[in-house]
């Protein structure tokens, strides 16, 4: 269990690495020089069965906005399309608030969505799905993210057995095209190649000029956020990761917990943290 610190009447848990508890009292003596960025599915809202009944916890908006208003950059970096999160959080409210969606290929701020053209590769798999998963288990379904296309088989009747039995055919396609076939918590997801949560961060940090950095994930597409947090501490730059795992699940991937400074018990408690971080920071 972490340890926790009292900031008035919230408890902020502590890393449990001294890596982390370093990069927390950079964020907390520097909050103006500070990116915090999180994920949303699994992170800010539980994981859903349909991808558009995603909505965050009770306390999420109001942590993230108390956050925007004290720490220099406060950003959601999601792999899905930032316009979508930003409706399904109830996101534009929040000033100074950055979505990034898409692994970094688009940027929602204050209204704003920047995004580039699709890549062709992803129209072509489009058209191909349907003959490609036509024998596939019921339940699996394919969500189109206009940049990516992801397979869903947490619907399935045997969701493991369902991934295990479309990954094969979906790696082939990826290759065929030159995209990447990227798994996660009971998906397999088609994207261009290249684009991570990893490089959308470092991007952030890099432009905002952030002399630390806290990121908070829960799933294997976090890990090269995780890398780049890594990176960036090598390179004399503090920092905080952090996973949500939801007990309530069995599929939150063991290395993300593994590679964590801090464990979080699921959204609700990243709700907590973040709303701990917050008042910390107003404290500092």
């Amino acid at each position: 269990m972490a340890r926790l610190t009292t900031f008035g009447a919230m408890q902020l848990p502590e890393p449990s690495t001294v890596a982390g508890q370093s990069g927390l009292a950079a964020v907390l003596a520097e909050p103006a020089r500070a990116v915090v960025a999180v994920d949303f599915d699994g992170t800010l809202a539980p994981i859903v069965t349909l991808p558009e009944d995603a909505r965050p916890v009770p306390g999420a908006v109001d942590a993230l906005r108390a956050l925007a208003a004290r720490v220099g950059t406060v950003a959601v970096v999601t792999g899905r399309p930032a316009d979508v999160v930003v409706e399904l959080g109830g996101l534009a409210t929040i000033p100074r608030l950055h979505v990034l969606g898409h692994y970094g290929l688009q940027n929602w701020y204050d209204g704003s969505l920047h995004s580039p053209e699709p890549d062709p590769a992803i129209d072509d798999v489009r058209r191909r799905l349907p003959a490609l998963l036509a024998d596939a288990p019921e339940g699996v379904g394919v969500e189109d993210k206009v940049h990516s296309l992801v397979v869903h088989t947490r619907p399935a009747a045997d969701p493991a057995a369902a991934l295990a039995a479309v990954t094969p055919r979906l790696e082939r396609i990826a290759a065929e095209v030159g995209l990447e076939a990227v798994p996660g918590r009971l998906v397999i997801e088609l994207r261009p190649r290249g684009i991570d949560k990893g490089t959308a961060l470092l991007h952030l940090v890099r432009e905002r000029e952030a002399h630390a950095v806290v990121f908070v994930g829960d799933d294997l597409g976090d890990l090269p956020a995780f890398d780049t947090v890594d990176m960036l501490r090598a390179d004399g730059v503090p920092g905080v990761t952090v996973a949500s795992a939801d007990p309530d699940l069995d599929d939150t991937p063991a290395a993300l917990a593994e590679r964590a400074d801090l464990v979080l018990m699921g959204p609700t408690a990243v709700v907590e943290f973040l709303t701990a971080l917050a008042a910390a920071v107003g404290d500092s």
